[in-house]
């Protein structure tokens, strides 16, 4: 009977610790927004502002 009240604290503490971990990592890697596209460059030398299909 010793080792079943620290047993039974552990497994609580653990069981805290995981769903804060859980909890603590979705909310760092939800993403709520769309990243901005950096429009400055120029369309005509870019290929991240001009959609580019190749040689046809």
């Amino acid at each position: 009977m010793k080792f079943a009240v620290p047993g039974a604290i552990s497994a609580v503490v653990g069981a805290l610790l995981g769903v804060g971990v859980v909890l603590g990592g979705t909310a760092v890697a939800s993403q709520n927004q769309r990243p901005a596209i950096d429009r400055s460059g120029q369309a005509e030398s870019s290929l991240l502002n001009q959609v580019e299909y190749g040689a046809r």
